[in-house]
């Protein structure tokens, strides 16, 4: 009798080359370091990849510390892809600048890597290699690698440090990063599937207006205020549908099985044209508001309500 076959492994899939910060997020979570992995090219390409089954869970990032938010990210959960968040994942970001071996910073002409690693570089740069030149990348492993598949002497990376071990670069530069305090956080997707709740949740959904009248904004986050729900996060986007039309990405905390949530959620889908629920999943924010007590104060209000009703005269 043969033994029993393994339970199939998940793929998680992430922007790659191997060496890139989604890559480092997911070695910090055990779970998803046990997994497959596969390298995508293009945020869009993970989401989508996710959406037709291809891998069975996607990391991408969604908000830097310095650079604000990866609208591709946004925009792609929120027009161009049907995914739940399942969690999200913050980890620090250290830039560094590396080149091939024996490389010198006078000898460097060209600085390699993806636009937002080399904006939050900006000082460094200024101060040690003003003539250089920049040529973006997809990625800053991206970056690392297209430099270690060649002898482009002139040319630098700013990349991680795991980049420098994959592809055999050395470090010119360590902690290039104008702020020495930077993190990025990401979000794991998947299709179909909600994420259990915890007590130490948050929901994500994009919402929007019916039209653009006076106080339509106010009256969305009225929803949010009346039950006394905490909003972490509030941005607009324009919906790609007509010029001046916008949606608004929102993030609160509490799960959508906690009733306030969801009677939230509930007026929201009656008052506006659409609401589209990105996901409700454990928040990684150490400074998370306890809900728990709107939960106790909605029960009371609840058995207050149906005792008067019970004295209505029949």
């Amino acid at each position: 009798m043969g033994q029993p076959d393994e339970p199939r492994k998940p793929t998680v899939g992430y922007l790659g080359p191997a060496g890139t910060f989604t890559e480092q997020a997911i070695y910090s979570q055990p779970d998803l370091a046990a997994m497959n992995h596969r390298p995508i090219n293009s945020i869009i390409d993970v989401l989508q990849a996710v959406e037709s089954g291809e891998v069975d869970l996607g990391l991408v990032a969604i908000e830097n510390m310095i650079e604000g938010s990866v609208t591709a990210t946004l925009d792609a959960l929120a027009f161009d892809t049907d995914l739940f968040i399942q969690r999200e994942v913050i980890i620090d970001v250290n830039l560094n600048l590396l080149v091939r071996p024996g490389v010198t910073l006078e000898s460097v002409e060209r600085v390699r890597s993806y636009p937002v690693a080399h904006a939050q570089c900006r000082r460094y740069l200024a101060d040690h290699l003003p003539g250089a030149v920049f040529e973006a990348a997809n990625s800053t492993a991206e970056a690392a690698r297209s430099l270690g598949e060649t002898d482009d002497r002139p040319t630098a990376a700013i990349a991680p440090l795991r980049s420098a071990e994959v592809y055999g670069l050395e470090v010119l530069a360590a902690d290039i990063a104008d702020h020495a305090e930077n993190q990025t956080r990401f979000v794991l997707v998947a299709a179909d599937v909600v994420a259990a709740p915890t007590g130490h949740d948050k929901t994500s959904m994009v919402v929007y207006q019916r039209s653009d009248a006076p106080g339509s904004l106010i009256g969305i986050l009225g929803e949010f205020a009346a039950r006394a729900i905490n909003l972490t996060s509030l941005q607009s986007r324009p919906t790609k549908a007509s010029l001046g039309q916008y949606c608004f990405l929102l993030d609160c905390e509490g799960h959508i099985s906690d009733e306030v949530v969801a009677d939230a959620l509930r007026n929201l889908r009656m008052k506006t044209a659409s609401v589209k629920f990105l996901g409700s999943y454990p928040s990684a924010s150490v400074d998370h508001h306890d809900h728990l007590m709107n939960q106790v104060e909605v029960r009371k209000a609840a058995v207050w309500i149906d005792d008067l009703r019970g004295r209505i005269l029949s």
